[in-house]
Parts: C-alpha cells; sequence; structure tokens
C-alpha cells in the first residue's frame, strides 16, 4: 500500500471525509500515516468550499488502534525525542482553524484516543472501545493523552484510565466524557456527516473564532479566556457574515454565510 493511500479523502459538499486506511493493521498510525494525514490537513486548510472535517478508521474493527509498535523497536531515545518534537497529527488536529468532528468506529486506543481527543467532538459507535493502554508497555502516552483527557473527564477518571490501561465501552465513555453522543455502529458514519453538514451551514468565520475561543478557555485562566472571547466577538462583528446574519434574522430568510 503505497502512504497515499494510507489516508483516504471524500468530499461531500462542505465536508471532507478523511478515513485513516489501514485496517490490516487496525489503523495504526506508523510514520507514513501521520505523514499524509498531515498533508490532508494542510491541503483542508486551504481549501475554502470545505468547512467541516470528519475523521474516521477504515473497516468496521478500529477507529486508531494506536501507534504502529513495530517502529518503537530499535528506536533510540534520541529518535524518539526527534519523532515527536516534530510536528505532530495531534497538534495539527487541535490547532486545524475548521470544525473536526471525529467518528470512533471501533479500537480508539493510545494514540488513536488521542487523536480522537485532538478533535471538537468525538462521535462513537455502540461497538467502540477507547482507552489509553501505555502503561502495560512499560511507557506512558506521548501525544497528549496526560494533558488533554483530565481536561475531559477531570483527574480521577483519566488516573483511573492511565493507571490502569483498561478498555472501557462507548456508553461508559459517554458517562463519563470522552465521548460526546453513542450512536448504532451501522448509523456512525452517517450521522457524523450529517452532524458534519448542519455545522458547516454556519458562518465559517464565527466557526473558526468559536474555535479560538475555547481553545483559550481551555489554556489559561478565566480572565484571560474572557478578554479573548472580547477580541474575537469585535472581529466577528465586523465580518460580512455577521451583517448577512443579522439581515436574513430580520428579513425572515435563512442565511447565506461566504466565509468573510
Amino acid at each position: 500500500m503505497s502512504a497515499s493511500s494510507n489516508v483516504l479523502k471524500e468530499v461531500h459538499g462542505r465536508v471532507a471525509l478523511l478515513v485513516i486506511n489501514r485496517p490490516e493493521k487496525r489503523n495504526a498510525l506508523d510514520s507514513a500515516t501521520r505523514a499524509r494525514l498531515l498533508d490532508l490537513l494542510d491541503e483542508l486548510r486551504a481549501d475554502a468550499e470545505v468547512r467541516v472535517v470528519v475523521l474516521t478508521g477504515a473497516g468496521d474493527k478500529a477507529f486508531v488502534a494506536g501507534a504502529d509498535i513495530s517502529e518503537f523497536e530499535g528506536r533510540s531515545p534520541i529518535d524518539q525525542f526527534r519523532v515527536m518534537s516534530g510536528r505532530t497529527v495531534f497538534d495539527a488536529v487541535d490547532s486545524f482553524p475548521k470544525p473536526v468532528i471525529a467518528a470512533l468506529n471501533g479500537f480508539t486506543l493510545g494514540g488513536g484516543c488521542e487523536l480522537a481527543m485532538a478533535c471538537d467532538i468525538r462521535l462513537a459507535a455502540d461497538t467502540a472501545k477507547l482507552g489509553q493502554p501505555e502503561v502495560n508497555l512499560g511507557i506512558i502516552p506521548g501525544g497528549g493523552g496526560t494533558q488533554r483527557l483530565p481536561r475531559l473527564v477531570g483527574a480521577g477518571a483519566a488516573y483511573k484510565l492511565l493507571y490502569t490501561g483498561d478498555l472501557i465501552g462507548a456508553e461508559e465513555a459517554l458517562r463519563i466524557g470522552l465521548v460526546d453522543e453513542v450512536v448504532p455502529a451501522a448509523e456512525l458514519r452517517a450521522r457524523a456527516l450529517a452532524l458534519a453538514e448542519s455545522i458547516a451551514q454556519k458562518s465559517p468565520v464565527a466557526l473558526q473564532l468559536i474555535k479560538e475561543a475555547v481553545r483559550a478557555s481551555l489554556r489559561g485562566t478565566l480572565d484571560e479566556g474572557l478578554k479573548q472571547e472580547t477580541t474575537l466577538f469585535g472581529l466577528a462583528f465586523s465580518s460580512e457574515d455577521k451583517a448577512e446574519g443579522v439581515a436574513a434574522f430580520l428579513g425572515k430568510r435563512p442565511p447565506e454565510f461566504k466565509g468573510r
């Protein structure tokens, strides 16, 4: 399989679907797959026609079952440091300026769980299993698991998952806040695309500013976040989309947002 086929891209109107395509490896993230995903994210960042991205895995067994462990063998600490000190797919998804929805269609483990947590919204098939099992290999998460997980589920639940390496089902993940919605496996992709399309109808300007504001709330104090929100509100208020939104509301018609 060529590197370009490791991640497939489909465009459905204003929504792009990225499919991590290594089902024979349970969609594990090897170096080529990470590089391909970064390239596609860069393409979609520049594509004004695409407003929302959905990320999922090929097949019905796994979203991403973790890193490709075979790459760990023989890799020196310096080699691993160099790999991890470069641009990562986790940070690229987290900082992507458009909404990103994860459709978790099976095992979502280790780096796969970290990739899901970097997304804005997580939908899970009722058959999905999630966890951070790195402790079973004598290592710790390296893609943000110790940082994003407690922010989503709280310290206690995060410690439990990280310390034990246990896997949890979709309903338990929903209960603790690790995922946002659980749907029957056969309906997952359709539900994710429908949600993405409903979001894509909104102002691209407002969506990007909302993402920036929420990210600020997770990285600073309340006062800092409120100041950032005020600044971003001002930017939104000066946009053509704001003028269109107000005119459409007053005219009792659907808005036609242009992203300007």
